[in-house]
């Protein structure tokens, strides 16, 4: 009974659990199947505890910190994270461990809902768009398994846990098998999902985001037809007017201005506040010390992605273009960012004026994305605000106004989902920033469909889509100069992955990404991070066994029917 709980969550969580919805229920101790799934208020109340599991952070809660186990971050610690990267994870880690069970957590909660609901004395109208919620979410966890664990079991909703329990001991489906039960689940959603909701129930899924992930499961397996049909669907509103357009200002997509904008195809709903602990962790694991409620940092931007971002005109960023012998030189690379402080007044400094133009020349979403050496930062400190200033220095400490990296590094910091002093009041736990979180937005569709119709032989209108991307950060168009011509297939996917790097950097696609391209090994593994001044930080390991992760070894103590992946007996 124990496994029970572990693995899958008893029925009482699933709907005692809520979100950033007021679920009016009698309490927790006295629901049961007897005096629930009765109306329809009782449907969408089990419907917030099947979204709710997406905030868990083993499931979507830390998603973005698999970008620590790409190109273009680094970090330590958080939620084992830093085992994955340095190869010293096995089937017993937690964050294996905890992945799988949470994720097949959020299955039998969305099967819960298909089995009840669809039993239900409700009128066939009332019932069908929330089935299909639930089965785009089954799609969803499911998806999430399929990427990281390969095949899994496939249990749907006629295996009721709690009945079925002493049971559950199939054997693990092919990948084949698992794509074809997500396309189903994805067909009926795409069927049966309204194009909008009322404005009340923003954030459930809707049609738009049904198309949206179905072509994302046709990308990911190179359907690439299959994919731009889905995509085109909801970018050129083919059948329906989704309404979807990328919002004006990069930078606030992602704190409280335009977390909620038409760009959202699909995003986890959070929120704060006194009374509302509903939010997730991006503070607590990408804000420093001097982010409100002290925070860790356990997430960082990479040296070579800031690298990345070219110069505004699209030429390639380089640093020996602005200091000779920076990137052959580690006491060059020092001198240029390193400064002194006697209890936090400078006493030597850099060429900040430099530094601050070599930074302003980039692309915008580097600024808007990262904290550079020597600019602001709007933190927290002794329960008010207060600005602070990025110095690379040692001994450097909110106290004195300036951000300290935790780990004791030299590094740049994340600016993107991290909160600045307490949002007015709508703050209140590091452990719940209330910003949405985007797991689908319109710029990560672009770039897809970008890349199915280069996969395609359609280069031309990949190059449009992408464009489109560049153009609302007001950076060049490819083949609008010499520096920027793609004339090949290899070419554009040189410049697919650069701009799924600097837009979604952050969001925890990059690892994925990676992996499918089958690029990970490549470069990751034997890779050394290097800090600001070029010092050694660590040394990544990925071998041919991580582009799966391990079956969990209780589950197959369990169920020995389930076969351990490639490489990790």
């Amino acid at each position: 009974m124990k496994r029970k709980i572990l693995l899958f969550g008893s029925f009482l969580s699933l709907i005692s659990l809520i979100s950033c919805y007021e679920l009016d229920t009698v309490p927790y101790d006295q629901i049961s199947a007897g005096t629930f799934w009765k109306t329809e208020a009782h449907a969408k109340q089990a419907m917030m505890g099947v979204y709710e599991q997406m905030k868990n952070q083993f499931t979507f809660g830390t998603i973005n910190l698999t970008d620590n186990l790409s190109d273009i971050a680094i970090g330590y610690d958080a939620q084992a994270y830093e085992a994955a990267g340095n190869g010293s994870y096995t089937d017993r880690t937690g964050f294996v461990v905890n992945h799988w069970r949470s994720t097949f957590d959020g299955v039998q909660r969305a099967n819960a809902v298909i089995l009840n609901v669809g039993q239900m004395d409700l009128t066939a109208e009332k019932k069908a768009p929330v089935i299909a919620e639930a089965k785009f979410m089954r799609a969803l966890y499911y998806f999430h398994l399929l990427d990281f664990f390969g095949g899994v079991p496939l249990y749907d909703e006629t295996t009721d846990l709690n009945k079925d329990f002493n049971n559950m001991l199939k054997p693990r489906s092919t990948p084949e098998q698992v794509r074809a039960f997500i396309i189903a689940d994805l067909d009926a959603a795409v069927k049966d999902l309204p194009l909008a909701w009322p404005a009340a129930d923003y954030g459930r899924a809707t049609k738009g985001a049904a198309y949206a992930l179905r072509g994302k499961v046709f990308l990911y397996n190179k359907e690439w037809k299959k994919a731009i049909a889905d995509f085109e669907e909801i970018v050129y509103n083919k059948s329906g007017n989704y309404g979807y357009e990328l919002y004006g200002n990069y930078a606030n997509l992602f704190n409280l201005t335009g977390h909620s904008s038409k760009e959202m195809i699909f995003a986890i709903q959070n929120k704060g506040g006194v009374g509302f602990p509903y939010g997730m962790p991006m503070a607590f694991y990408l804000g420093t010390r001097s982010t409100f409620g002290s925070c860790w940092n356990n997430g960082m931007p990479s040296t070579p992605l800031a690298d990345m971002y070219e110069n505004l005109d699209g030429t390639p960023f380089n640093w020996n273009d602005h200091i000779p012998g920076f990137n052959e030189s580690n006491t060059v690379k020092t001198a240029a960012f390193t400064a002194t402080h006697t209890n936090g007044t400078l006493r030597t400094i850099p060429d900040t004026t430099l530094l601050g133009n070599i930074y302003r020349g980039r692309d915008p979403r580097m600024m808007q994305s990262i904290i550079v050496p020597y600019s602001y930062y709007m933190g927290w400190n002794a329960n008010a605000p207060r600005k602070m200033q990025f110095v690379v220095a040692t001994g450097v400490n909110e106290n004195f106004g300036q951000i300290r990296n935790n780990k004791g590094w030299s590094t740049y910091f994340w600016r993107k989902f991290v909160p600045e002093a307490n949002l007015n009041g709508l703050i209140t736990d590091r452990a719940h920033t209330p910003f949405n979180f985007p797991l689908i937005r319109l710029a990560d569709v672009l770039l897809m469909l970008s890349e199915a119709y280069n996969e395609d032989g359609q280069l031309d209108k990949a190059v449009v889509e992408l464009n489109k991307v560049r153009a609302r950060s007001s950076m060049p168009g490819l083949n609008t100069a010499a520096w920027l011509t793609v004339a090949t297939k290899e070419q554009m996917h040189t410049r697919i992955m650069h701009e799924r790097a600097v837009e979604l950097a952050g969001e925890g696609h990059r690892f994925s990404d990676l992996r499918r391209w089958g690029l990970a090994k490549s470069m990751l593994n034997g890779k050394i991070e290097k800090g600001l001044t070029g010092a050694n930080l660590f040394t990544r390991k990925f071998e041919d066994r991580d582009y799966l992760w391990p079956i969990p070894a209780q589950e197959i103590e369990v169920n020995p029917e389930l076969i351990q992946n490639s490489g990790w007996y």
